[in-house]
């Protein structure tokens, strides 16, 4: 899958990167027409313990599925947005497969 990552106001090291790919390749077992996706990184208040922000996009044939999760590490996260972002997809191709 075609992914872009963002990191906002610091720099992903490449180990986070690699994670991530892997992380959201193995979306594509749940649905295999993901055109792409977008994924966006973010410290929210540096002095706060859940303060690592993951927002997930996917871009699908006739919709946009979203997710947003907080928590202490970015895998963490990341972990908890593609649980949420599977659901996602699961429920939007059985939505398909009704048509």
């Amino acid at each position: 899958m075609k992914l872009q990552i963002q990191s906002v106001h610091f720099t992903a090291d490449q180990s986070l990167l690699d994670f991530l790919q892997r992380k959201l390749d193995k979306l594509d077992t749940f649905f295999d027409r993901i055109i792409s996706g977008e994924v966006i990184l973010r410290v929210q208040k540096p002095e706060a313990h859940d303060n690592k922000l993951v927002e997930i996009k996917l871009f699908v044939p006739g919709a946009t599925l979203f997710c947003k999760e907080e928590a202490n590490s970015f895998e963490t996260a990341t972990d908890k947005a593609v649980e949420d972002m599977k659901k996602q997809l699961i429920k939007h191709k059985d939505k398909l497969a009704t048509y």
